[in-house]
């Protein structure tokens, strides 16, 4: 059973980002750690991370080998799961990331309805306003309305994430109004960090992407609002975000003949995951529950 110990110590520290770090989630000390992956080393003749004084890293053997090593232990996990009683319902745990404001506006509400339904199933969400490989970082769930995907992970498309260009009124006071996106070249614009300066609407014939510049970045949509509000730029948000603001004229949308391209909300799970009933049960109930998109309670009421 050495061999499952060190490699968990080396999947460990590959998330953790330290030996130090891998010990306390693990519960161990951390010479014990470093112990396990030099053990491990060992075996595989090979080194896994580059050690400096600052920081630590993968090698390319250890980026090689980190998901090959994730899914051997998640088959194992599963092999060794002892079946519960069909009496006693749905078991298991569940470790989910999902973005901020996705969370707190909407998906937690689903999260937490879902553990209503199963009190035996333990829930642990993670706040994380990233794309995040899931089987790298050992989550058995990852939300979000980023596009990107990973090997040896299953994309679940879960609803639209409709986005809308917007801005305060006052913003416009002394600027003119952009009826075309190659106008927003000069334009003050609020950014989304993960996206960066690169807008991209839908045209008639093809996607136009537009390079703009940012006066104003953060990692959350609601910090994002506003701003927008205080009159600082251009933004582009989530719909069911921006809605109530302008339903009440305090942002209008701008440009609405050229609509921003839309993001879709998604689930990404690795692959050795579906095998575990709490996470299909768990995607299943997600996909129904978002069956007719974002939910209007997602309005914020602020």
């Amino acid at each position: 059973m050495n061999i499952l110990l060190d490699i968990g110590a080396f999947l460990a520290t590959a998330r953790a980002g330290s030996f130090s770090a891998a010990g306390r989630d693990l519960g161990v000390a951390t010479s014990v750690i470093t112990k396990r992956v030099k053990r491990l080393e060992d075996h595989l003749t090979t080194q896994l991370f580059v050690r400096t004084t600052r920081r630590l890293a993968l090698t390319v053997d250890g980026e090689r080998l980190r998901p090959r090593l994730q899914l051997l232990v998640g088959e194992i996990e599963d092999t060794l799961a002892t079946p519960s009683a069909q009496e006693l319902g749905l078991t298991g745990s569940l470790r989910i990331k999902a973005p901020t404001t996705l969370a707190s506006m909407f998906f937690g509400d689903i999260c937490a309805a879902f553990q209503a339904r199963n009190p035996r199933v333990k829930i642990e969400i993670v706040l994380i306003d990233r794309s995040v490989n899931p089987l790298e970082e050992g989550f058995d769930v990852a939300v979000g309305a980023l596009p990107q995907s990973y090997a040896y992970v299953i994309d679940y498309p879960l609803c639209a994430y409709p986005r809308v260009l917007c801005a305060a009124p006052e913003y416009f006071a002394s600027r003119k109004r952009p009826k075309d996106p190659t106008e927003l070249v000069g334009h003050e614009c609020i950014t989304f960090h993960t996206i960066g300066t690169t807008w991209t609407f839908q045209m008639e014939t093809s996607p136009l992407n537009v390079e703009i510049t940012s006066n104003f970045t953060a990692n959350d949509s609601r910090i994002l609002l506003a701003a927008a509000r205080q009159g600082l730029g251009l933004a582009i948000l989530p719909r069911f975000l921006a809605q109530s603001d302008l339903d009440s004229g305090r942002l209008e949308e701008v440009m609405p003949e050229c609509p921003v391209e839309p993001l879709w909300v998604k689930a990404l799970v690795p692959r050795i995951k579906m095998n575990k009933n709490v996470v299909a049960e768990f995607i299943s109930y997600t996909q129904k529950r978002l069956a007719e998109g974002i939910p209007d309670q997602a309005i914020p009421a602020f």
